[in-house]
This record gives C-alpha cells, structure tokens and sequence, in this order.
C-alpha cells in the first residue's frame, strides 16, 4: 500500500467493529486492525460530517476505471445488495471506513490486485449521527 490516509472514527464506531475483527478472513482482520490502529478516536458527536462512518452513504471512485459507485456502509448482519449495502467486512468497506471526502486509499481486493479508490462524497444517515 502507498503512503496511509489519516483516519477519524467514532468511538462507538471504533468498539464495535472491533469486536467483529474475529468473524473476518485473517488477511481482512489483519489490515482492519492495521486502520483501526493508526486512526483517530472521537465522540460521534465529534465525527466530522465528511467522514466514512457506519451507516453513511460513501460515493467512491475507482482511480483506474473512473467507475463511480455508491454504497452504504453497514454491519455485516445488515448486508443487502438491493439497497447497495457493503459490509464494514468486505474489503472495500474496511478500506473505506475513516476516510475523508477527498482522500485515496490503495486497498488489496480479492483477486490479488489492488484498487486505489477516492472518497467523492459522504451521506451521514440518521443511525450514523446516533450518539
């Protein structure tokens, strides 16, 4: 991976997917810990509007396809492809969480390559502002 973006993430967001670094692939778990290390911890009151958190809707853009996606950020029990759910425990949903609009993360995906993906946009949902 390239140099690391800064991360911010909520302390309930923080304590929570932590607890589910055990229902991961040992390679995911491994760089969720990694990010889950090396981030800022605050309140949820204090979580900046324009952060990947849990339940906000992220608009990501691959770097190398240009291909726009938007997705919603969720546990993984609450996975739904119909509502373009990702699970905080798929690969682009681990590299997602933290970052910033603006920000890029070069990520591992499942077939050995990598994707160096931009934050465009951040949604907050009314769970993701929950305190």
């Amino acid at each position: 991976m390239t140099k690391s973006p800064s991360l911010i993430i909520s302390q309930d967001d923080f304590n929570a997917i932590t607890s589910l670094l055990s229902q991961a692939d040992a390679d995911l778990a491994h760089l969720l810990e990694e990010e889950l290390s090396r981030a800022t911890v605050v309140a949820a009151s204090d979580l900046p509007a324009d952060r990947v958190s849990m339940h906000s809707q992220v608009t990501f853009e691959d770097m190398d396809t240009k291909n726009k996606t938007i997705i919603r950020l969720v546990y993984p029990h609450e996975t739904n492809s119909d509502n373009h759910c990702i699970s905080i425990l798929a690969p682009i949903g681990a590299a997602l969480i933290g970052l910033r609009v603006g920000q890029e993360i070069q990520w591992p995906v499942p077939n050995g390559k990598s994707r160096l993906v931009k934050v465009t946009s951040v949604f907050q949902s009314e769970l993701s502002k929950k305190v």
